[in-house]
């Protein structure tokens, strides 16, 4: 019998190779082809059809949520609803139905909600350390509904990293803030919920805290009378509310005089950057003298007498 030799087969392998090639070839090709397109079309067909349902499934279900979030915020727009509690429901229903949109396109592939939940449950100890973080953002979104520390428009500073900014928008899992300088900050809500933070716009009025340090050298009580003229003739002013004026340290090059004055919470940097401004307008004009504090260098003289 004649064997591979040198890297090459002899003739007789060789016809012999080809001979079989060509007989399963003849028999596969056409006839093997038809014969399994007959019998995969049903199955083909039938997984066309269903996807062409899921694909109006899914189209008519994405009409119908719209149609349902937009009755739903007219109706909570004639309602007297706080706006973050229409804004957490809005988003809240508008996952809820696309989660059941998925559901009913699954269940167009034969996948039942049943199925889904299953495979939920078998894997829920897995998925909750992977959304554990997500999960207690919307807890904290749920506090922050429910305990109202803060409502869309107010304007607050988390006392943690500090991030401040107005309430624009109370999501699912965070909050949004729009600083004074217009910049947005996301805030996720757990962190708003499990540290403290400042509502600066809760009451209706604050109170303008100012210091200015004057001389040692000047008169105390003449620069409380300029003082007081400049609080007094502050417009803003809530007049109910009387105004202080007082000396609040004996610090190592001034005196430390206090003012306090209150406002309408919506004015108050407002007035605090004027009165700031106009007190010391006010004592420059009276040469009442605001210390800066200054370094004296003095050089001693090192030359060696000869």
């Amino acid at each position: 019998m004649n064997i591979f030799f040198g890297g090459i087969l002899s003739q007789d392998v060789a016809d012999t190779i080809t001979e079989v090639i060509s007989d399963n070839v003849e028999v596969v090709s056409w006839d093997v082809l038809m014969q399994y397109l007959q019998d995969s079309l049903p199955t083909v067909l039938d997984f066309l059809v269903k996807l062409i349902i899921a694909i109006i499934v899914l189209l008519v279900g994405r009409r119908i949520i719209r149609f349902v979030r937009k009755c739903l915020r007219r109706f909570m727009d004639k309602s007297n609803l706080d706006t973050g509690l229409k804004q957490f429901f809005d988003k809240f229903v508008y996952v809820a139905l696309h989660f059941v949109l998925i559901l009913a396109v699954l269940g167009r592939f034969g996948i039942t909600a049943s199925s889904v939940i299953a495979i939920i449950g078998s894997a829920g100890l897995s998925i909750g350390l992977a959304l554990q973080g997500t999960l207690s953002n919307f807890a904290g979104g749920v506090l922050i509904l429910l305990l109202r520390p803060f409502k869309v428009g107010d304007y607050i500073r988390e006392d943690t990293s500090g991030n401040e900014g107005r309430v624009q928008e109370i999501q699912l899992f965070y909050t949004k803030l729009v600083t004074l300088d217009n910049k947005v900050v996301i805030v996720p809500n757990a962190n708003l919920t499990s540290s403290s933070l400042t509502n600066m716009t809760n009451q209706d009025r604050r109170r303008v805290d100012i210091k200015v340090g004057i001389s040692y050298n000047a008169d105390i009580r003449e620069a409380k009378r300029v003082i007081e003229a400049v609080l007094s003739a502050e417009e803003k002013r809530l007049e109910d509310e009387p105004y202080k004026i007082y000396v609040d340290e004996l610090a190592d090059s001034s005196v430390m005089i206090g003012t306090m004055v209150w406002v309408p919470t919506e004015d108050y940097y407002e007035v605090k950057w004027r009165l700031t401004e106009n007190i010391k307008y006010a004592l420059d004009e009276n040469h009442i003298e605001i210390p800066f504090p200054q370094v004296t260098v003095t050089y001693a003289d090192t030359k060696e007498k000869s």
